[in-house]
């Protein structure tokens, strides 16, 4: 086992496939079944260097879709590296081995899924899109995705609260600009159009971030405010998947009916 841990931010300070995995990575080898394509390999076999790396990306996989799960069922604050660990079959030290601490583990999952948002974002700054498309566009897909990955909004709140910097960071990383730039963009397209509304009287003023805002806090509170409406609504988890499915819904008209004149 390496004396330091690798970390997915510094991947190319990782172990060229050919040199010998830590021992945890050993067992899972060793207890892996054979299948029919490793048997018929004998008069064929694939090279070493290509079974490592495989090797080595499914495990990572494997961490990584374990995380999720336990920060699905904890949030990140409870998650422990134990659990992860267990839930993905390999030893605690494995996960050290290829993510360092729960700070770096959690900061790898956050990026993959953040970057699933990316298409929400997109929505807000369609060119030709009207407000009822964007309204509709983005509600379905911040839902579509966040039901999946229930974790984000609590972890970024929980960033935002700790660790401000980290988390801008974090989200450039995501958009590939300052954040700030992606907001100022999407108030200023709202606010193109809120103009062009008033103006025509199919919508009353206000201003393009309060609507923005508006939009945002109606997406995202049920998923930070899970258990609460779990216990103040009495639903189970099947129960709340219904509830979301009835938000997706019922949620675009209801903005859209609010801001008419």
């Amino acid at each position: 086992m390496p004396t330091k841990p690798r970390t997915a931010r510094a991947k190319s300070q990782r172990p060229a496939p050919t040199k010998a995995p830590p021992a945890e990575m050993d067992q899972i080898a060793a207890s892996a079944p054979a299948s029919a394509s490793a048997a018929a390999s004998a008069k064929d076999p694939v090279p070493a260097q290509t079974t490592a790396a495989n090797l080595d990306l499914d495990t990572e996989t494997r961490i990584l879709n374990a995380a999720r799960a336990v920060f699905i069922r904890r949030g990140t604050a409870g998650a422990r590296m134990q659990e992860i660990a267990s839930e993905a079959g390999v030893n605690q030290a494995l996960v050290h081995y290829y993510f360092g601490s729960k700070d770096e583990l959690a900061e790898r999952v956050f990026t993959d899924a953040a970057a699933r948002l990316k298409p929400v974002l997109a929505s807000l700054l369609h060119p030709s899109a009207t407000l009822e498309q964007m309204v509709e566009q983005f509600v379905t897909a911040y839902i579509d995705t966040v039901r999946h990955m229930p974790f984000i909004p609590a972890y970024m709140m929980a960033e935002a609260h700790q660790h401000p910097e980290r988390l801008n960071k974090l989200m450039q990383k995501v958009v590939g600009t300052v954040p700030a730039n992606v907001v100022s963009a999407a108030i200023a397209r709202l606010d193109g159009i809120i103009t062009e509304r008033v103006a025509a009287g199919t919508m009353r003023a206000m201003p393009a971030r309060q609507l923005l805002i508006n939009l945002l806090s109606m997406v995202i509170m049920p998923f930070v405010a899970r258990h609460v409406l779990l216990i103040a609504l009495g639903m189970d988890d099947k129960g709340f998947d219904a509830f979301i499915d009835e938000r997706r819904r019922e949620l675009p008209g209801f903005i859209l009916n609010a801001i008419r004149p």
